[in-house]
């Protein structure tokens, strides 16, 4: 009877977990569903931002996008409206997230990780920023230099909006996730995964793997591969300098003499 009851009593935590799992996880969809509501109203504004980089990449700003299905456009306003309403409501999930996991981590490890946490949506928005303002429109003139004539037919650039929306976010998601590469680095640094000589040891094999990681990601354009590839080398070698300095300071601190104690 004292084991069965052991059981039971080890068994409640786990189930209160769960519940709290549940809670929080409902909680985040509900901020994504009512982001989504509110995204979905504003969707042609929204789509309207991000047909910027294209209509200033034609020619006096003049082009169009087309649709070759009926519900196409609905579809495309139905996909701007989730990929906004996601990023609306990243904040509330992720503190949802936070708030399930900080009561089972330390004070210590909590103060390690909430700088990882608070520059994830930093670094993931200069990384879309970067797409958005540089990357693209770069990328959509190098396209669009191919218009011209051949055989004697002309040759125009039409595009169409569920094509050029699902290009939009490969560019956008592409440069977020990659620019997310120092903190992965330094929470792997930080568990002693890997060590800062290990990945300086690497660093040729890093660079092969970034440029090629740059081109299976981004469009079969040079100018977006190297737009992707250069800003990534810069953030892993800057990854490197901040573990250079974290390990400084841990030395410094194992190394620091400890205060006498006042006899009394």
């Amino acid at each position: 009877m004292a084991v069965i009851k052991d059981i039971d009593e080890s068994q409640a935590p786990l189930l209160d977990h769960l519940i709290e799992l549940r809670a929080r996880l409902v909680r985040c969809v509900a901020a994504l569903v009512v982001a989504f509501g509110i995204c979905l109203y504003f969707a042609d504004p929204i789509l309207g931002f991000l047909i910027q980089p294209l209509k200033s990449a034609f020619p006096n700003g003049q082009g169009q996008l087309i649709f070759t299905k009926l519900y196409e456009v609905f579809f495309v306003e139905l996909k701007v409206a989730l990929f906004a309403g996601f990023c609306l409501s990243f904040p509330i999930i992720a503190n949802q997230l936070w708030a399930f996991i900080a009561p089972g981590l330390y004070a210590r490890e909590k103060k390690a990780f909430l700088p990882f946490l608070l520059a994830t949506p930093v670094l993931f928005l200069l990384g879309a920023s970067l797409a958005y303002y540089v990357v693209m429109p770069t990328a959509f003139k190098w396209f669009l230099g191919f218009q011209g004539s051949a055989g004697g037919l002309e040759i125009q650039a039409l595009p169409t909006a569920n094509e050029y929306l699902g290009l939009v976010m490969q560019f956008i998601l592409a440069f977020g996730m990659s620019f997310l590469l120092p903190v992965l680095l330094l929470l792997l640094h930080r568990a002693g995964i890997v060590t800062r000589p290990q990945l300086v040891a690497a660093r040729r094999y890093v660079i092969v793997l970034v440029v090629a990681l740059a081109a299976v990601i981004t469009p079969p354009d040079p100018g977006s591969q190297l737009l992707l590839a250069i800003p990534l080398l810069l953030l892993f070698e800057g990854s490197l300098l901040l573990m250079r300095v974290t390990e400084k300071r841990r030395k410094a601190d194992v190394d620091s003499p400890e205060e006498p104690q006042s006899a009394s």
